[in-house]
């Protein structure tokens, strides 16, 4: 490991930070077969860079702050450009957007109220919403570019998207009024 902390699963990340570009020329470029592959690619990364981190013991803090920020910069990316090729709702991609810079920006607030690096596990409805949203840019892109049918799936899951990020972004600012009360701690 260097100094910096640029190990495997820091380099592994760091391709999936690098991949975004190329994603949003894939789908601009409508590429969006291609783009489902390396959409599909960027998700083993994200998996491979968090298994060999805990399995080999060499999660840094730098990893700390880049796999997050990766995973934030692809689905956000992700979505404004299918926004933008009228392949997704523009409220729900205001909605996704709006909510990724409502955490960050409510991180930062709790950083700097707190004057600490407390860690923040994310919430669980978290996860579902990250399951949620990375399901329906998969099947848009495999629809799109693989032939999928889609009858009512994507309606079904534009709005479990949209569902999920309004619960995630309310359990948040729930969790954060309740650190800056002192009712709970950063775990």
């Amino acid at each position: 490991m260097t100094r910096l902390g640029l190990n495997a699963p820091n380099l592994i990340t760091l391709s999936r930070l690098l991949s975004v570009p190329l994603m949003i020329w894939l789908i601009v470029g409508e590429r969006f077969g291609a783009a489902f592959g390396v959409f599909v690619g960027a998700g083993i990364s994200d998996a491979l860079d968090g298994f060999i981190a805990k399995r080999f013991d060499c999660r840094t803090p730098l990893g700390a702050l880049l796999d997050p920020a990766a995973d934030k910069a692809l689905i956000g990316s992700v979505y404004v450009s299918l926004g933008l090729a009228d392949k997704l709702p523009d409220w729900l991609v205001i909605l996704v957007v709006f909510r990724d810079v409502m955490i960050i920006g409510g991180y930062v607030l709790i950083q700097t109220a707190l004057s600490s690096l407390g860690k923040f596990d994310p919430l669980y409805i978290s996860k579902i919403n990250t399951a949620a949203q990375i399901s329906l840019v998969a099947y848009v892109l495999a629809r799109l570019g693989l032939g999928f049918p889609d009858g009512e799936v994507t309606p079904v899951l534009v709005w479990l998207v949209a569902l999920t990020t309004v619960l995630s972004g309310l359990s948040y600012l729930v969790r954060w009024a309740r650190i800056l009360s002192g009712a709970e701690q950063p775990t």
